[in-house]
């Protein structure tokens, strides 16, 4: 089994497409107007519109209403991202903050309040456990 994909629920598309395209540098795969993915080397954002919900099964997920998951990318320099990311980024949440998992992280949320992690290895162990995640690949 392969993790391929995380599929965030909005009701504003192409908002939320463009925040991703700006912050992450990736440009979005367009299947519909309420359908479009950002894919990267390790997975895909999908972004969806409230209307496709009920193709799956109505009311079960809700827009702009996460509280629970943090949507994380891999980023070769958080400080330089940080940094070009002020002013366009609104709610940050931690600014860059070396955590006890060897990560620098800095957390902030999209304009439907979901939770982003943008996260550096910083120590040897964890620069290594990225490493071996990437040769694998």
């Amino acid at each position: 089994m392969d993790f391929v994909s995380i599929r965030i629920i909005t009701e504003d598309v192409a908002r939320l497409v463009a925040f991703y395209e700006k912050v992450t540098g990736v440009q979005a795969d367009w299947s519909t107007e309420d359908f479009a993915e950002l894919t990267t080397s390790g997975a895909t954002l999908a972004i969806a519109s409230t209307r496709t919900v009920p193709l799956f099964a109505p009311g079960s997920a809700r827009p702009a209403d996460n509280h629970s998951v943090i949507t994380e990318f891999l980023v070769d320099d958080v400080d330089r991202v940080f940094q070009n990311l002020t002013g366009f980024v609104t709610d940050v949440v931690a600014e860059p903050t070396t955590m006890p998992w060897g990560n620098r992280s800095l957390l902030f949320r999209d304009p439907d309040g979901n939770l982003v992690n943008f996260f550096t290895p910083v120590t040897p162990a964890a620069v290594e456990k990225f490493a071996r995640a990437r040769r694998t690949r």
